[in-house]
């Protein structure tokens, strides 16, 4: 029952911070559009009231048109909308989702003994202060170059290292799947905090000081900006980090941290492309192709280094200590390598995602994916915590090649 009502809980979750995360990230893509799509304003009275430029848009039937002030407007209206409910219930929404997914069952999710021998408690601190420690260096970096001359390129290639440096930890001390998705939470972190600690604050000080009839310091809006814009280039390595745990090939690497910074960087540069393109289609920059064509060569770099060679479709057959059972192999060669590696968590007494496999039928019925999880992407048993040997993962191969028999 447990394990069932887990999977609601992580179904819902799920649900709950996908939605929320598509109302952050386009909200966030949006303005980013807005800023660099902004012309100045032709109306004297829109410049007379300190407007530095404007928008106009069709968009469902409607017509719009946005401005924005150079510092603030002279008074505020009665109701003022703020952004920041997206950024919280997503990063709420997604630390439960961790902490049902892989804090609680840290000891199966998060810890791989072949990388780190440590107890589950010690894995979920450890994990938990990625996240803190990565915001506190990041906020650090943010703070002592980011107002300097070439302040951006420093803060950006400091933070890149940064990243490069976690993942290569996350990688080498949890599993990889919960360690792809520990940088995408550690990052979504950041960003979070970004708005909590930076933007926020100083939007309030700026309406603060309206309301007060007193002069607003431009400085709250730069460092708000700064941030924002931060937020925008960390969306896309989220969102891969995000997605990577339905694609073992990516985090069963020997190279996984490698990887994932890869595909990260791919993310970045596309993101910068799409960022640069407002700005062209205006005549301010040059075209940006050439971000978006080096992303799609990391992606395509990187997909060919990971590309099975031929001959290896069946890892374990060519595995370390893997020799091929004499003679074919039946359900009772079989069922004592399953009761030995699976029963644990697919047995009579737990059903984890509503599979068991202690009775010839309903291994029969999951013949095609035993083989997948046990034989092919090696995800089962979930990083080998029960100890399956190179071996049994043949047998079970040579089993399903040779029928899935059960006489």
């Amino acid at each position: 029952m447990e394990s069932y009502l887990l999977d609601w809980a992580n179904l819902l979750l799920r649900w709950l911070h996908v939605v929320t995360a598509i109302a952050w990230i386009g909200s966030s893509f949006y303005f980013v559009f807005l800023d660099a799509s902004l012309t100045p304003p032709q109306d004297e009275d829109l410049q007379r009231q300190g407007v530095s430029g404007e928008l106009w848009a069709v968009h469902g039937g409607g017509f719009y048109h946005p401005v924005k002030f150079a510092v603030a407007p002279p008074r505020l209206p009665a109701h003022l909308h703020w952004f920041y409910w997206e950024s919280y219930s997503t990063w709420l929404s997604g630390f439960a989702l961790f902490t049902v997914s892989y804090l609680w069952n840290a000891g199966t999710y998060l810890v791989d003994k072949s990388l780190m021998d440590w107890s589950p408690g010690a894995a979920v601190a450890v994990a938990l202060a990625f996240l803190g420690v990565f915001w506190i260096l990041y906020d650090a970096i943010c703070r002592v170059f980011g107002g300097r001359k070439h302040g951006e390129a420093i803060v950006g290639a400091l933070v890149a290292l940064l990243v490069g440096i976690a993942s290569w930890l996350a990688c080498h001390w949890f599993a990889g799947r919960a360690a792809f998705l520990l940088v995408g939470a550690m990052i979504a972190t950041a960003m979070s905090a970004n708005v909590l600690f930076w933007i926020i604050p100083g939007q309030k000080k700026m309406v603060a000081s309206i309301r007060a009839g007193q002069p607003v310091d431009p400085i709250h809006g730069i460092r708000g900006k700064q941030r924002s814009v931060h937020n925008t280039y960390f969306t896309l390595p989220v969102l891969l980090a995000m997605v990577s745990n339905h694609y073992s090939f990516l985090w069963s690497h020997p190279r996984n941290w490698l990887v994932l910074v890869l595909l990260m960087a791919a993310g970045a540069a596309v993101r910068q492309f799409f960022v640069l393109r407002h700005g062209w289609k205006l005549g301010r920059n040059r075209h940006p192709l050439a971000y978006a064509l080096a992303g799609v060569a990391v992606i395509a770099g990187t997909a060919v280094w990971l590309a099975p060679r031929p001959g290896a479709a069946d890892p374990a057959a060519a595995g370390p200590g893997a020799v091929r059972a004499a003679g074919p192999i039946a359900y009772e060669k079989l069922q004592p390598v399953l009761a030995q590696r699976c029963y644990q968590c697919h047995g009579e007494q737990l059903q984890m995602k509503n599979v068991r496999v202690d009775t010839p039928q309903a291994v029969k019925q999951h013949a095609q994916a035993i083989y997948q999880q046990v034989v092919v992407t090696r995800l089962m048993p979930m990083n080998n915590a029960t100890g399956m040997t190179e071996a049994e993962r043949a047998l079970v191969g040579q089993w399903f090649r040779e029928g899935a028999r059960l006489e």
